[in-house]
């Protein structure tokens, strides 16, 4: 028997049929003939692929099997993923970001060839029901992104300012160096949106992916809302699939992408710290408390997040030579534009499991200890 034929036996018995036994059928089929390994791994780029042409990214792809399946399943398509990315289009910075931080696709010492077989043909099911995705690329409005560009002295600042809010101790200095990212990243934004209304042919609105994990996904997805709007973008919780996509023009992606990691890190550490205070005063940890912790951190943050934007807008349009409003609108209206064309319908959900009073309390003053209002320059 051919080693294509072999192949396509494994995957009439175990890919279109979710008996167990059928899985093991094919499992064995694939077993008992290591010829057809090569065969099998090339089958499993063409699944890739085929995600790639389906909307979806290295990012997406790695998210999903980890959340479905098991760790051996991610090595197996971090593998896939390397050994496809030779033979695929540039796709940006972005995309070649998301290669980068593809995890070691080294498979451990295989056990026995029956079970890697069972671990291929599981993560081949899952590659091949994955639904298509809204695509990210802008198409053809506006001036695509530069495919090279550098990352802006800004935003290695404002990378560098929530590493240290990030790693100190201190509440005080976390204040002052998130403050000051959020005045950094609000100043940057409307520079690019002042450079980009001047150019002969304006950026469109792009858009990304940003995992929202469990637990507390809901809230997590809130904060990241939160955040999204307070820097000009806009954002949709997809929960069956564990992200959100966020629409908005590239730096002002960039800049939701770095805050809202820094304030979910924030937000733990302080919570970890609030539930260890409940504990000594002799209230037992639990789920509400933690829910409505961060249902009310993300709530505050968001508050300060927008005054601190609408604050940095105020003064460049008091100091610029060219009225800014209309410029911002501009953009709103294009970010808004881009958002009803990928997702005609959306819904509202209610925040559920929020009602825990001590835990709203102390997820507020967190949120004001990571406060990301205007201070005074760090110098």
């Amino acid at each position: 028997m051919s080693t294509s034929r072999t192949v396509d036996r494994a995957f009439e018995a175990a890919l279109y049929d979710t008996a167990e036994h059928a899985l093991d059928t094919a499992a064995s089929l694939l077993a008992a003939d290591p010829a057809a390994d090569a065969e099998l791994a090339r089958r499993g780029e063409e699944f890739v692929a085929t995600a790639w042409r389906r909307g979806w990214q290295p990012a997406d792809l790695v998210r999903i099997v980890r959340r479905e399946l098991d760790d051996v399943h991610v090595r197996l398509v971090a593998a896939l993923i390397r050994a496809q990315a030779p033979h695929d289009r540039a796709r940006g910075p972005r995309w070649a970001a998301q290669l980068d931080a593809v995890p070691d696709g080294t498979a451990p010492p295989r056990t026995d060839r029956f079970s890697h077989a069972t671990a291929v043909l599981e993560l081949y099911r899952l590659l091949l029901r994955l639904p298509a995705l809204e695509p990210l690329d802008a198409g053809e409005a506006g001036r695509p992104r530069q495919e090279n560009r550098p990352e802006s002295r800004a935003l290695a600042r404002i990378r560098a300012l929530l590493a240290k809010a990030e790693a100190t101790g201190y509440p005080e200095e976390a204040e002052a160096l998130s403050a000051k990212a959020q005045e950094l990243m609000a100043r940057h934004s409307v520079d690019e949106a002042l450079l980009s209304a001047h150019a002969p042919s304006p950026d469109a609105p792009g858009a990304c992916r940003i995992g929202v994990e469990a637990p507390y996904e809901q809230v997590k997805a809130v904060l990241l809302d939160a955040v999204a709007d307070a820097n000009h973008c806009r954002a949709v919780w997809n929960e069956p699939l564990g992200f959100s996509t966020v629409v908005g023009f590239e730096a002002d992606l960039e800049a939701v992408e770095l805050l809202h990691t820094s304030l979910l890190v924030q937000a733990e550490a302080a919570m970890t710290k609030a539930e260890a205070a409940q504990r000594a005063g002799g209230r037992k940890r639990t789920k509400t408390f933690r829910q409505s912790f961060l249902a009310a951190y993300a709530h505050r943050a968001g508050t300060r997040l927008r005054a601190a934007a609408e604050a940095a807008a105020a003064e460049a349009g008091r100091t610029g030579d060219v009225d800014l409003l209309p410029v911002l609108a501009s953009r709103d209206v294009a970010v808004t534009d881009r958002l009803e064309r990928m997702f005609p319908e959306t819904t509202t959900t209610r925040l559920r499991g929020a009602g825990d009073a001590a835990g709203w309390t102390e997820g507020t003053r967190a949120a004001d200890h990571a406060e990301v209002g205007r201070r005074r320059p760090l110098r």
